[in-house]
């Protein structure tokens, strides 16, 4: 589904939905950071996706990283919970403008090597802290990311 996304933008349409979504931040034993290319605008990202219901948030980011990344992991300790609401999601097809409401969790892999799912991601790699600044990342999301980074047992709330 092809959205576009508005990040304090005077332009953007007032949210018409609010639905609660999980991610994860994993590293593996080299200190890399789990990360996917999203089919529908190039941007790396955690990964994870909406929570279903009927499903905690922890099933829902663990359920999305393998969906997204094949890669099995561990949710292990929160890293924030992100309700920005000058983040907006549109998507044009539906006509549903949604606020963000992120949940983000550290986890670490359990199995399976990166490999997107050709649907919601075009690639997915192990990618060190120090190569961050070179990928193209929406900056709600590289706020997630350094967060996780930098202040691994604070957990952020906005």
């Amino acid at each position: 589904m092809a959205r576009e996304e508005f990040f304090h933008d005077r332009s953007a349409p007032p949210a018409n939905s609010i639905a609660p979504t999980a991610f994860a931040a994993v590293q593996d034993e080299r200190g890399r950071m789990l990360l996917v290319c999203r089919t529908d605008s190039g941007n790396w990202e955690l990964p994870g996706g909406r929570v279903e219901v009927g499903e905690s948030a922890i099933a829902a980011a663990e359920r999305e990283v393998a969906e997204e990344s094949g890669v099995s992991i561990r949710v292990t300790r929160l890293v924030g919970v992100f309700t920005d609401p000058g983040h907006v999601m549109v998507y044009p097809a539906t006509g549903e403008a949604r606020q963000q409401f992120a949940v983000c969790f550290h986890a670490e892999p359990r199995c399976g090597e990166p490999q997107p799912d050709h649907d919601e991601t075009c690639d997915a790699a192990w990618v060190d802290p120090a190569e961050l600044s070179l990928l193209p990342i929406h900056p709600s999301m590289r706020k997630r990311i350094v967060h996780a980074l930098t202040q691994p047992h604070t957990p952020h709330a906005d």
